[in-house]
């Protein structure tokens, strides 16, 4: 059997690959836009890629279904009750797939595991068809390592946080829980995910360390199981309803070979300007901050740019990117990962941003000394703490609300264009991301803080 998972670090997400090494048959699970990886080891092992399986409707990310059919022309299958528009094949709980022989070949069974979402299913992989107990299970979004999937993000299909809580604990009881120890635990994402609450670093486990750590899987009863599972979820990303309608309605394929037009400073400009094309810079936040283009938004390659790219652009709205030739290219991939494929343009010949003193500016970053100094001086101050509402009660500069930049874009509304801000996250990456998206729209006095948290809980425990 061959059993490979692919870990995409900047979207905390895992993908799967089996294979029966006698049929050479393989299936997917749960792919990536991005295919190329897939097929080369497909290719390189010999294997027929014959069905890529979602697990759910995802609402993190768009998955390569469309890609991987389109090139192989494999099935795509999903649960039962999957509400989407495209045709697929829809497994039913206990049905089995046979990727070899029938009495000894590598095999999967469905099992359907709702909670996080109505359609969810886990995936039962054997070694052997005959085996009384699987090898591994792939979960999905309903057993992380260390936590569950959300039961919150179903949104307007009409069931309430409790009621998905109900089934993820019947599913977790019923499906999973009964299954040996030693089942190896594939899961769908990992730390950094806003699928889950608290997620390990782990990308693989056993059922039985899982039934030993895991807090969701404590003895207890449903109500309990509800009242932990559901306290303290925060607001998901803004960006998730957008990308769970996609992935109900289906995409069409990406293309990264695709050219992408060049332009100059002046054109990328007047696009903006007059077309409302978005400037996208990708440029590390220090290298954006000392120069950039007048209404460009920064969202540095070096963090989970992917996630808080889509936090800030519309996905309808054109986009240019601003970065080398490699960080662009770069950047249209993990952009198409969330769905955001109308990149339009790029501007990669960096000395335009030097070389344009009409059309560049640079941003305002305050040392922690001069930030104390500006909260302390101005009562007219807008401070604002743009990390998730679990880091802001672990401590913020002083009179800091939260606004979570994964929503910043809608709830713009709650802040006052004509009084100074001061942005702070945790070490500078967000809090970036966030004043340009705030000078984007109009705000004209917009600081962050160089070092973020991390830097004034230094300085101050120091003092």
């Amino acid at each position: 059997m061959i059993l490979k998972q692919y870990y995409l670090g900047c979207l905390s997400q895992a993908s799967y690959l089996i294979a029966d090494e006698v049929s050479r048959r393989a299936v997917v699970v749960d792919p990536r836009r991005d295919v190329d990886e897939y097929l080369d080891d497909a290719a390189a092992a010999g294997l027929s890629i014959d069905l890529v399986v979602l697990t759910h409707v995802h609402a993190d990310f768009i998955p390569g279904h469309t890609e991987l059919a389109q090139r192989t022309g494999a099935s795509i299958a999903m649960g039962e009750a999957s509400p989407v528009s495209f045709p697929i094949r829809r497994l039913a709980d206990g049905e089995r797939i046979a990727l070899g022989d029938a009495a000894s070949g590598v095999a999967l069974q469905v099992l359907s595991t709702p909670g996080h979402t109505p359609e969810s299913i886990t995936l039962a992989v054997f070694s052997h068809a005959e085996d009384a107990a699987p090898h591994a299970i792939l979960t999905g979004d309903t057993l992380f390592l260390g936590d569950v999937g959300r039961p919150d993000l179903l949104g307007a299909a009409g069931r309430s946080s409790q009621d998905m809580a109900k089934d993820l604990y019947r599913s977790l009881r019923g499906k999973i829980l009964p299954l040996p120890d030693s089942v190896l635990v594939y899961p769908g994402h990992g730390a950094g995910s806003a699928c889950g609450k608290a997620l390990s670093t782990d990308t693989v486990s056993t059922l039985g360390e899982q039934r030993r750590s895991n807090y969701a899987l404590a003895p207890m009863s449903e109500d309990e199981f509800v009242g932990v599972v559901t306290h303290g979820l925060g607001a998901p990303p803004a960006y998730f309803a957008e990308e769970v309608a996609v992935n109900k309605a289906g995409h069409l394929p990406f293309d990264a070979e695709l050219p992408v037009q060049h332009v100059d400073a002046a054109t990328a400009m007047r696009h903006h300007q007059r077309l409302g094309y978005l400037l996208l810079d990708v440029r590390d936040d220090q290298v954006f901050a000392a120069s950039h283009l007048r209404g460009a938004i920064n969202v540095g390659l070096s963090g989970r740019f992917a996630e808080y790219a889509a936090a800030v652009i519309d996905t309808e709205q054109p986009v240019i990117l601003i970065g080398s030739e490699e960080q662009c290219a770069e950047a249209r991939t993990r952009l198409a990962r969330v769905g955001i494929d109308l990149v339009a343009a790029q501007l990669s010949d960096l000395h335009e941003l030097t070389g344009n003193p009409d059309l560049v500016v640079s941003s305002s970053r305050l040392t922690v000394r001069q930030a104390a100094a500006a909260i302390a001086g101005n009562p007219d101050l807008q401070v604002i703490d743009v990390r998730a509402p679990g880091e802001h009660a672990g401590g913020a500069l002083p009179g800091a609300v939260n606004l979570n930049v994964t929503g910043l874009r809608s709830t713009l509304t709650q802040l006052d264009p004509s009084r100074p801000v001061l942005v702070h996250c945790q070490g500078g990456y967000r809090s970036m991301a966030a004043a340009s998206l705030l000078e984007a729209n109009g705000f004209s006095d917009v600081s962050d803080v160089l070092g973020g948290w991390a830097a004034w809980a230094k300085e101050h425990a120091l003092a």
